[in-house]
């Protein structure tokens, strides 16, 4: 029997509920449905909500390139005893720009939809569950590369992070895909430079920010190892990692034109299609 609040609640019953959910919500996604609410009772706690990740990511018909780190909102930290969730990213969904170009990530209609403005750091070496000590472990030497990209967030559901980390974390982390822009040359030099970031809506600027790598990079790194050392998880070497929103998470819908801008680093823009149904 599992505890959850005081209720009792039989294994066999709690799986089988999270398995439904999970088919929900991995449906939802193939056919690019909306949903109007969560598909079933909000998971009680982060293991229930990271359990429903896990048979999802077992089911669905790609595999995972990398890892989005993001941020519990601050309303939701106290109860939950977290600061920062992940979601998988696959590989069909991660693409490549070039300096100055464009490239289309597809979102759900009539779900949530944005851009939000990532460092994204390459694993060096392949990490197996538990198998690093972070308190003797230097992260810098766990990261080969550093690129300037975006996260296109997206679910069918679209008041999913107004119902917070648990239904984020079960749907994927709200990822939808990974943009993935010119290498960051030097990155381990320009660790503490103060860089400006700003992003465009269809020309309008929705968010700016000046900072430095140093201040979330490594810690959504060094976040993403124990996770998935508690989750059983191997890391391959090649990983990327969506370290968290830097000017924001900024609402995008079908048809807009986003342009992401790294002062001295690089500039790409970002053209949102309509997510269609799996073939």
């Amino acid at each position: 029997m599992l505890c959850n609040e005081g209720v009792s609640v039989d294994v066999d019953e709690e799986a089988t509920t999270l398995n439904a959910i999970s088919q929900r919500l991995v449906s939802a996604r193939l056919d690019a449905r909306p949903l109007s609410d969560y598909p079933g009772n909000l998971p009680v706690n982060l293991e229930s909500a990271y359990r429903i990740q896990s048979l999802s990511i077992s089911v669905w018909p790609d595999e995972v390139s990398g890892w989005k780190v993001g941020g519990v909102p601050q309303a939701f930290q106290d109860k939950f005893g977290a600061e920062r969730l992940s979601g998988p990213i696959f590989r069909a969904a991660t693409q490549s720009v070039e300096e100055g170009g464009t490239i289309s990530m597809s979102v759900f209609r009539g779900g949530f939809a944005a851009i939000e403005a990532e460092f994204i750091a390459e694993f060096a070496v392949s990490i197996a569950p538990g198998e690093i000590d972070q308190s003797a472990t230097d992260i810098i030497d766990l990261v080969s590369t550093v690129y300037i990209g975006a996260e296109t967030a997206s679910s069918p559901m679209a008041e999913i992070n107004r119902l917070g980390p648990v239904a984020i974390i079960s749907d994927f982390g709200n990822n939808a895909g990974l943009v993935i822009g010119p290498k960051v040359e030097n990155w381990r030099d320009r660790l503490a430079e103060q860089i400006t970031i700003a992003v465009t809506v269809d020309g309008e600027q929705v968010g700016t920010i000046t900072t430095a790598m140093k201040e979330g990079m490594l810690a959504a790194v060094s976040f993403l190892i124990e996770l998935c050392a508690e989750r059983g998880i191997h890391i391959p070497a090649g990983t990327l990692v969506s370290c968290g929103a830097l000017s924001g998470i900024h609402d995008v819908q079908v048809g807009d034109l986003a342009q992401v801008h790294f002062d001295g680093l690089g500039t790409f823009g970002v053209q949102f299609t309509e997510r269609r149904p799996a073939v």
